[in-house]
């Protein structure tokens, strides 16, 4: 979902006006982790270790681009890694839906369907409950399981949690005005940050004595939506471009664009997980449009129906410190040894 600009102060009176909601909110989602962490309500554990990639706000902060990053990882040093994933907007009852190449954002959801063609070896299930999809990523050969977007979804117990913050809302904190819905964008108490495994920092400073690590996105060459081929970001420079995002947090995309000297309009759809219809696109033909993936894999079958060949999409690729790999593999050869974490 779209942020309002109010969640990012804690003055205003709108914000103000829904306090006693938040405060309701916080109270609830407190109460539901304590009751897990008290035996209250028991989480179904798999026979892998589970890692949950997920933010305490809402909107995006970089979760998924981390869960990309962390599957590489896992690959080079011979894991099998699987992304669980709830599929976002796509309707799954019954058995867990295996995402393929060839899958549509409709069927999966869009994030299940960019991850799967960033990294086409590592497997990608979706289903509202984890573990069904985490029992169904075991028989494909699974042995590291990665909830993308799992920080909330304590019904399936984890081995390591990771939070994504984006360092540039609410005064460099990433939590805006500190209050819970609906009063801010606090999904659970700030607190539940100290109570992480590791926080990754989204344009932010690593602090690796308080488990703290910053992470930045580096955009690769340009991809056509109809043919594949690839285009330098730099071609684009000096030519007016249209740019749209239907994600989270746009501006941060448009940012990136503008950083790069290209000159673009943009185009803010309204909420988060888009999806495009043929009328929205089909203004946008006569000068290039640059898109980001995720709404990519919505808008590719429109543009190769329709043969828009100046559509393009930005890759982007985490960069992660050198620090912050070695704590998380530490942490696995631990488990792995079948001990006891600290």
């Amino acid at each position: 979902m779209k942020t309002p600009k109010f969640w990012q102060h804690p003055n205003d009176w709108r914000s103000l006006a829904l306090a006693p909601l938040a405060w309701l909110w916080c109270w609830l989602a407190r109460r539901r982790v304590l009751a897990y962490r008290a035996g209250r309500k028991t989480a179904q554990r798999l026979p892998v270790p589970v890692i949950a990639i997920g933010n305490v706000t809402v909107g995006g902060t970089g979760k998924t681009p981390l869960t990309l990053w962390l599957a590489r990882r896992l690959l080079e040093q011979g894991y099998r890694p699987a992304i669980l994933s709830r599929g976002h907007g796509a309707k799954i009852k019954g058995e867990p839906r295996r995402v393929m190449l060839g899958s549509l954002a409709g069927e999966v959801g869009d994030e299940p369907l960019m991850l799967k063609r960033a990294l086409p070896e590592v497997e990608v299930l979706v289903h509202p409950e984890r573990f069904r999809a985490g029992q169904a990523a075991l028989t494909l050969g699974a042995d590291v399981l990665l909830l993308d977007d799992g920080l909330q979804h304590l019904q399936l117990a984890r081995d390591l949690e990771i939070a994504v913050v984006d360092a540039a809302r609410g005064q460099g904190n990433g939590i805006g005005n500190g209050r819970c819905l609906p009063a801010g964008p606090l999904r659970e108490p700030a607190q539940r940050l100290k109570e992480v495994d590791a926080i990754i920092m989204h344009g932010g400073e690593s602090y690796a004595a308080q488990r703290q690590w910053g992470m930045c996105l580096q955009p690769g060459a340009a991809l056509n939506l109809v043919d594949g081929s690839h285009r330098a970001l730099s071609d684009f420079v000096g030519q007016k471009c249209d740019a749209l995002a239907g994600i989270g947090h746009p501006e941060r995309f448009f940012s990136m664009l503008r950083g790069l000297g290209l000159a673009i309009e943009t185009h803010d759809f309204a909420d988060d997980h888009h999806v495009f219809t043929a009328d929205e696109l089909q203004q946008f033909h006569t000068r290039p449009l640059l898109m980001t993936a995720k709404d990519a894999v919505k808008c590719q079958p429109l543009a190769q129906a329709h043969q828009w060949r100046n559509h393009w999409f930005i890759p982007v690729e985490a960069e992660l410190d050198q620090e912050f790999e070695d704590f998380i593999f530490s942490r696995l050869e631990v488990l792995r040894d079948g001990q006891t974490t600290a």
